[in-house]
């Protein structure tokens, strides 16, 4: 979505163009993130850190070769490095997604800098080890930091070769994907029994069920969590808009709808990241705000769910 609504009720375009409001100041000015720092997470199996912000790339990324489709990407991705982000999820079906990333990451020198992350999404063994050889190409790496299986397509046999490339330092981290509710109960068997690094799921302020089951399993069984879809797919933006933050959101460092809802996910802690998209570098900026400041508690989290329902 493109234009995401503040407490005021303009949208974030609106308070950017006028330079209304401390929200507004926030959202423009990188010298607030300079003096903080990102919330970092540790991978839980090797406790590596990772900021607790990442960017995802599905429709955003999937632009044409042209300096001007590539714009907006380029701006976000020279944005995101420079506000201390570092995870880039991406996959084969996010059609131009990773070889936008790719290129973008070698235009600004950023190799080294960045998590990448794509996934597998297809079946058979050798088309599965085709696609990921795609997927290094246009990603331009030796070495995938994270390939996940996307959707759980034939889980069973990119497992299979994923365990194979990670033994020979081809991937560093193993993992699976879904986007629907109605797929936990896969996702669980698989946490549950498999030996895998990380789970990607959606889960937000409003989709809260991999509360129940999901997260507890990944704190039990050392799994890193990404998080999908953290603001509905723009719905969160739709359901507020014109609507104020309660002034109690000041206490968690928040001056946004888009900040209030990424900080409700980061408060939970078995969330390792979480993968906002966008291609427009105002509401990138915005979006890693939510990665500075204060975070809420269990208790906090609850008024801010509430909050939200009875809008």
């Amino acid at each position: 979505m493109s234009r995401h609504p503040d407490r005021t009720g303009l949208s974030r375009r609106d308070l950017l163009r006028f330079g209304l409001g401390a929200a507004a100041g926030l959202i423009v000015s990188p010298s607030f993130a300079a003096v903080q720092s990102q919330h970092m997470r540790m991978i839980p199996k090797t406790g590596e850190p990772l900021p607790a912000i990442g960017l995802g790339t599905w429709q955003t990324f999937d632009v044409g070769t042209s300096s001007g489709e590539r714009a907006g990407p380029r701006e976000v991705l020279k944005q995101f490095a420079e506000q201390g982000g570092r995870v880039v999820d991406s996959s084969p079906m996010y059609g131009h997604a990773e070889t936008v990333v790719g290129d973008l990451e070698t235009e600004l020198g950023l190799g080294g800098r960045l998590f990448l992350a794509t996934k597998v999404w297809t079946t058979g063994r050798d088309a599965g080890i085709r696609q990921m050889e795609t997927s290094f190409r246009r990603m331009r790496t030796q070495r995938m930091d994270l390939t996940q299986i996307h959707n759980l397509l034939d889980w069973k046999t990119h497992l299979r070769t994923l365990h194979e490339w990670k033994a020979q330092g081809r991937v560093r981290y193993i993992g699976i994907t879904h986007y629907t509710e109605s797929a936990y109960d896969d996702l669980a068997q698989v946490m549950a029994n498999e030996d895998i690094d990380f789970v990607q799921f959606n889960y937000s302020i409003l989709s809260r069920a991999a509360e129940r089951r999901l997260l507890p399993l990944a704190q039990q069984k050392q799994i890193a969590v990404l998080v999908n879809k953290p603001f509905e797919t723009a719905g969160l933006f739709a359901r507020v808009r014109g609507r104020p933050l309660p002034p109690w959101a000041a206490d968690i460092d928040c001056r946004s709808w888009a900040q209030y809802f990424l900080k409700f996910i980061l408060g939970h802690p078995a969330v390792t990241a979480v993968l906002p998209a966008t291609a427009k570098p105002q509401h990138l900026l915005d979006n890693m705000q939510a990665g500075l400041g204060r975070l809420p508690d269990a208790a906090l989290r609850e008024r801010m769910a509430d909050y939200l329902q009875r809008l």
